[in-house]
């Protein structure tokens, strides 16, 4: 008898921000391939992750717990289970194209294959590692651009990450990414129920995609927030000392700062943009491939990223910061003859529910002990409100060295973010300031409100720890 149970297509994006999809208010942007899926699908447009770096966040989305629980608490924290176990045990073929951010990288994690692609700069981590990309231009005879290639320009300072993509098209690692996943699906032999988790690298810098993608940003008027001196002299000390941080170390080639010219912000957001775009197109053969090969009849397609990019709005690069363009994610479900499309639901939201969502469309019970809420009552057009508030965390690591441990809570109204053993943090009234640009921590009028979130927090984290404790045993019984 023939396994009728849904095909999940997972794809997920590295530092990709909310305001990236031109189907989802955003007409900047040219994204046809991502705009067919919100139409077609449901949309979750109040999404924040739980973590705002890369590892941390993927921990949790895979685990269905926060950071302080599963332990991921940084970049190169080891990993050590997944739901993808379950799957696994359920008979689904599980297969990882791309990016996880696993630690060890290329550990299965429940995914019986892994094709894996990491950033270009891992090995200035410490951890050598040569993963198929790394292969496939070594059999080209090419070398890798990144970092140690881009330092070489005269103007490498000036250029806030963004440059030209130097070396064949189709070994630009998202290119790389998207045709490896076609190529996997049009050679393996057809193997069902299937979970299929490709992990594009981009548009994660540097943003360098080939000129024909950023070509027609630059002739745009993108939006760029303006960033002025009051704000920046109103960030906390945390925060202040991130920027110097960035100005001073080229994080994955980016090199920040304090003020940078609107002409470098605007090449930085057009060149980021048409990373996005290549994403995008790499998206729409994955789905014509999908369709060809058969598999796309009884598929369940899920897109999302992991974190979002200040790209100097605010004043800051990159992530590790709490502001909605770091922690606020594009989520979209598309199966049209399951779910009704063209739906926008704006409840809020955590990553880290994607993880029983998929167990339970795969027929399976999330472990009890799961921090994460499903999301499917949702998609079958129940009601649904969202969670009250969402909560991410990001500990010290070697980009985020200015305070140990931060924290936010968000409600659909207000976001607090909370520096361990310092005397400042943020406050923003999400209705009036949805720039998150006025920092009312020392206001005297919302005092009772930051006591209210403070005190939100504080009650979390306690349950969080009380009911979430010991999950790793739960997980070994029910996936072993």
């Amino acid at each position: 008898m023939p396994d009728t149970r849904p095909n999940v297509i997972f794809i997920i994006t590295d530092q990709q921000r909310f305001d990236t999809i031109s189907a989802l208010g955003y007409g900047h942007m040219d994204t046809p391939h991502l705009d067919r899926l919100v139409r077609e699908g449901v949309t979750f447009t109040n999404c924040h992750v739980p973590a705002a770096s890369c590892a941390p966040c993927r921990a949790s989305l895979f685990t269905g717990q926060y950071p302080h629980s599963h332990g991921v608490l940084r970049n190169g924290d080891r990993w050590r289970h997944s739901w993808v176990e379950n799957l696994k045990r359920a008979g689904y073929n599980t297969i990882n194209i791309g990016k996880m951010h696993t630690f060890p990288y290329n550990e299965l994690f429940g995914f019986r294959q892994r094709y894996t692609v990491e950033n270009k700069d891992r090995h200035l981590e410490g951890r050598y590692f040569f993963d198929e990309w790394d292969k496939a231009l070594r059999a080209r005879g090419l070398r890798k651009p990144g970092r140690l290639t881009y330092r070489s320009m005269p103007d490498y300072r000036d250029r806030l990450g963004a440059f030209e993509w130097p070396i064949d098209e189709d070994m630009h690692p998202d290119t790389f990414v998207g045709g490896l996943a076609t190529w996997w699906l049009q050679s393996y032999p057809k193997t069902e129920p299937l979970f299929l988790e490709i992990g594009f690298p981009g548009p994660h810098p540097p943003y360098d995609p080939p000129t024909r993608y950023s070509d027609p940003y630059m002739g745009k008027d993108l939006p760029l927030l303006e960033v002025t001196q009051e704000e920046l002299d109103n960030q906390p000390a945390a925060y202040r000392g991130m920027i110097q941080h960035n100005c001073e170390v080229d994080h994955d080639s980016v090199v920040h700062h304090w003020h940078p010219s609107q002409a470098a912000r605007h090449r930085q957001r057009a060149y980021y943009s048409g990373n996005v775009t290549l994403i995008d197109e790499q998206v729409g053969k994955i789905m014509d491939t999908l369709e060809s090969t058969g598999y796309l009849e009884n598929s369940i397609v899920i897109f999302t990223s992991d974190h979002g990019d200040c790209l100097t709005d605010h004043g800051h690069s990159q992530k590790w910061t709490m502001y909605d363009t770091v922690t606020r994610m594009p989520l979209i479900v598309w199966a049209p003859k399951r779910f009704e499309g063209g739906c926008k639901l704006d409840g809020l939201c955590s990553l880290l529910d994607v993880g029983p969502t998929i167990l339970e469309l795969a027929g399976l019970e999330p472990p009890s002990k799961m921090e994460a809420e499903s999301l499917l009552g949702a998609l079958e057009g129940r009601q649904w409100n969202g969670r009250e508030h969402v909560f991410c965390e990001s500990a010290r690591d070697v980009n985020f060295t200015t305070n140990d441990f931060q924290t936010m809570v968000r409600s659909r109204e207000w976001k607090l973010v909370h520096f361990l053993d310092a005397d400042d943090g943020q406050l923003f009234d999400l209705a009036s300031d949805p720039d998150e640009i006025r920092n009312l921590w020392t206001d005297p009028a919302s005092q009772q409100k930051k006591r209210e979130l403070l005190d939100t927090l504080l009650s979390w984290r306690v349950r969080s720890q009380c009911d979430h404790a010991g999950w790793e045993f739960e997980y070994l019984d029910s996936t072993l």
